[in-house]
């Protein structure tokens, strides 16, 4: 049996929302409900991540009628990584817990200075996860929606206007 390892549902969310964001004016913000609203997804959830994102500054918020979210800088300057760590955290996925000091055949804390061959690996794999989603912008995502949809971005600006 294999078993998955799951990001946070909200780092989805708050992609899906850059991207959206990315569509409409820079100077406009965008209320968190509507943007739960265009996806389906419980307003406040969404607002908890889309306020991390802020918090990272990855969007920036405002309050007040015409209140809501638009992104801090341009799309093309923020990375899938960017949006990965304002929701999940900047800590490592791989935590070594140095087990092969444990049970019948320890090995001496000495001989722990470097890390292990587990740790070794983990650690290179983590750090190409992070370099691909270093070299992946919203701004990419959101043309690949729109190559393999081209009236997705209409479609959506139009019933952001609409329902403002």
């Amino acid at each position: 049996m294999s078993r998955t390892v799951r990001m946070n549902q909200g780092v989805e969310w708050a992609l899906h929302g850059c991207v959206a964001l990315s569509w409409v004016a820079r100077d406009r913000a965008i209320p968190a409900a509507k943007l739960a609203e265009l996806n389906g997804l419980p307003a406040p959830y969404l607002n908890k991540q889309l306020q991390a994102l802020a918090h990272a500054g990855v969007l920036r918020s405002t309050n007040g009628p015409k209140g809501g979210f638009r992104l801090a800088r341009g799309p093309e300057e923020i990375t899938v990584l960017d949006v990965v760590l304002a929701i999940e955290g900047e800590g490592e996925a791989f935590r070594c817990t140095e087990i092969r000091q444990r049970g019948p055949f320890p090995t001496p804390r000495r001989d722990c200075r470097v890390p292990c061959q587990i740790a070794s690996v983990m650690h290179d794999a983590e750090m190409a996860w992070r370099r691909t989603l270093t070299e992946r912008s919203i701004a990419d995502i959101a043309a690949e929606v729109e190559a393999s949809n081209p009236q997705v971005r209409k479609r959506i600006c139009s019933w952001l206007d609409s329902s403002s």
